[in-house]
């Protein structure tokens, strides 16, 4: 199971955010985003900004207590033009912040799993910056890569998510909508060695990593899973065998609408 590497997740971040700005460039600052109904390319470049700085602040100052949370959100600059080095800023702040020395420390963690809260942000810092790049390139009609190791990374992150106890808690629908009798579902991927077994169960949805029986299974690209199971993209180029509804019923209760 491909893990999210600390120093390529740091760079990934920079990276993905310099190709999210300029095709929020090529777009436009009115254009509207596909996958975020009511957002334009403004807002989509605010909110990624500012949860970059929003994260960076949080664990720069060690905050263990929700109650402390940053309630200042950063200004994104009036003059698009300025953008790009916005969001180079902000990504390379929250990089910073994610240093080796960090990852261990006492930090507030909003999924209430096992991870460090520090690693809880890498993680999540680096879905944003990834999913909402794909966001941009769809604004501006352009192909929206991502590299098989991190998007495994974040297919992890991702069902690590579902099965938290904050989403059991905050989008209790969801989680109760992924709730079964023993039905399976297998995500794997096709271009790296990984894959992924859901099992929904009376009492909640589990995964595990690793490939078996199934009811259905799903394949593809790593990054065309990632891209489909946060509805960035449509199931299109991916395999499906066996009972399809389950796939349908999975994407449709499980998606991020605007965050």
């Amino acid at each position: 199971m491909t893990e999210l590497n600390p120093d390529r997740a740091r760079r990934a971040i920079v990276e993905h955010t310099r190709r999210l700005a300029e095709s929020a460039a090529a777009a436009g600052p009115g254009a509207a985003v596909p996958n975020a109904p009511g957002w334009t390319v403004t807002e989509l470049v605010e909110h990624v900004g500012q949860t970059q700085h929003w994260v960076a602040d949080i664990i720069e100052r060690r905050i263990t207590d929700p109650a402390q949370l940053p309630t200042e959100m950063a200004v994104l600059p009036t003059d698009p033009y300025d953008w790009p080095a916005w969001l180079t800023s902000s990504a390379r702040r929250v990089a910073n912040a994610c240093s080796d020395d960090a990852l261990d420390a006492p930090v507030f963690n909003a999924a209430g799993d096992g991870r460090t809260g520090t690693r809880f942000w890498l993680a999540s810092v680096l879905n944003e910056s990834v999913v909402h790049g794909a966001d941009a390139h769809n604004a501006a009609g352009r192909p929206a890569p991502v590299e098989p190791d991190i998007a495994a990374g974040l297919v992890t992150n991702h069902f690590a998510m579902l099965t938290s106890p904050t989403w059991a808690m905050m989008r209790s629908s969801s989680a109760e909508a992924i709730r079964g009798t023993g039905q399976t579902l297998q995500w794997r991927a096709t271009d790296i060695s990984d894959a992924w077994l859901i099992e929904r169960r009376p009492d909640g949805a589990t995964w595990r990593p690793g490939a078996g029986p199934a009811d259905v299974s799903v394949t593809g690209p790593a990054g065309s899973l990632l891209l489909a199971l946060t509805r960035r993209r449509p199931p299109t180029d991916l395999t499906i065998t066996g009972d399809a509804d389950l796939v349908r019923h999975w994407l449709d209760n499980t998606a991020h609408v605007a965050d």
